[in-house]
């Protein structure tokens, strides 16, 4: 019966401490640096470019993203980030600068 409770006792403790792992890795808010390389590689792979050929001054539109594109890029970007992305975000903020630095005051991340 001892053995029974103590097995129970450290698969608690296992569990607790992966829970809180994970809750820890949840709360590191990537850097404005690392949220902009994303968003860089994410266009060049998408637009089959090499991600130095990216501006990230210029607009978003002027990539030629369509709507489709948009809504993709802002849920992939919400699942990596482990945050809500609005996808109209892009139009508020319409250059990878503006976005970058939007998301990374939101998200409370190193500039």
């Amino acid at each position: 019966m001892e053995i029974q409770n103590l097995q129970a006792t450290k698969t608690l403790t296992v569990s607790d401490s992966i829970h809180t792992t994970k809750e820890n890795v949840r709360k590191i808010a990537p850097t404005a640096a690392e949220i902009q390389a994303w968003i860089v590689s994410y266009l060049a792979d998408l637009l089959e470019i090499n991600p130095d050929e990216i501006d990230t001054t210029i607009p978003f539109d002027r990539y030629g993203l369509d709507s489709a594109v948009v809504v993709g890029l802002t849920g992939d970007l919400e699942a990596w980030l482990d945050s809500k992305v609005d996808p109209t975000l892009i139009y508020d903020y319409p250059t990878i600068e503006d976005l970058t630095r939007h998301l990374a005051e939101e998200l409370g991340a190193k500039m």
